[in-house]
């Protein structure tokens, strides 16, 4: 059975014609819905329904158009508020930094430190020779440090281990860089002093912060192990260090998204200049 040509195109046409309002009401309704979706400030769905728009009706170039600049505005509204958030934050943090800082001596020397480092008061320097133990210290930027310290005992040690009672603990990495691991002789004693910090101090000023109040024990290890009790000093400064090391790095960390927070605003402002210059 034959159809005419005539009854077939008519319904086509009309096909046609619904299946491209049916596109453009769809494209429609997805930017629409971006906008509700902005205004209310829920971004990652206002995004969405953009992309979806390029995806689905890649023909509807007026709601495309409409989701680019709409885009551009998300991004910039995203921004500005995470500028608002990292000021807020940034003050807090400054605060406390400023409290924190009391309990510390900041040392540089000028004629080889760019940036200085910042040893606990409750731990001093000058006397953590005198005993076999632990000592720390954070650099400006908020790196922190670990230094075992054994006096007497040549075992060419070059990992600690931080253990408690309940059998948990924390151990370094192996430390064999000149520079972090050296040793020296005084009229009187033989000293092994190694630097651990990185992925080398792996988590033990951590652990010592958590176990601060409870005896835990500090063994050497090189080619024997030696074993001391960890004093309530050293795990004070290095739970304030590992207070400062946070902060310090918190503190890098929202400058650094403040900053990019305000380059991609310069960009989306001088991209949305040029395109205007090119409509005119």
């Amino acid at each position: 059975m034959r159809y005419s040509h005539h009854l077939i195109s008519p319904w086509l046409i009309l096909l046609f014609i619904l299946s491209c309002g049916g596109s453009d009401s769809g494209a429609r309704e997805n930017l629409r819905e971006a906008r509700n979706a902005f205004e209310k400030g829920n971004y990652n769905l206002a995004k969405l329904k953009i992309d979806s728009i390029k995806i689905l009706y890649p023909k509807a170039f007026d709601e495309i158009d409409a989701g680019f600049k709409l885009m551009q505005e998300i991004r910039m509204t995203e921004n500005r508020r995470n500028i608002i958030y990292c000021d807020s934050m940034l003050r807090v943090n400054y605060i406390a930094l400023s409290k924190l800082l009391n309990d510390f001596d900041y040392v540089r020397d000028s004629r080889y430190q760019e940036f200085g480092e910042y040893y606990p008061k409750t731990y001093p320097l000058h006397s953590s020779l005198e005993r076999n133990g632990l000592r720390s210290g954070v650099q400006e930027r908020g790196g922190l440090f670990i230094e075992s310290v054994l006096a007497g005992n040549a075992i060419q040690h070059n990992r600690i281990r931080v253990t408690a009672a309940d059998g948990s603990y924390a151990e370094s990495g192996r430390v064999t860089a000149d520079g972090f691991n050296y040793r020296f002789s005084t009229l009187n004693r033989n000293y092994e002093i190694v630097r651990f910090t990185g992925n080398d101090e792996n988590g033990v000023a951590a652990y010592i912060h958590a176990y601060r109040d409870q005896p835990l024990t500090l063994h050497f290890i090189g080619n024997r192990t030696v074993n001391t009790a960890l004093n309530d000093a050293a795990k004070k400064g290095i739970s304030l260090s590992f207070e400062l090391s946070t902060l310090l790095l918190d503190i890098e960390q929202l400058k650094f998204e403040k900053e990019r927070s305000e380059v991609l605003i310069r960009y989306l402002e001088s991209r949305a200049n040029s395109l205007q210059q090119n409509k005119r």
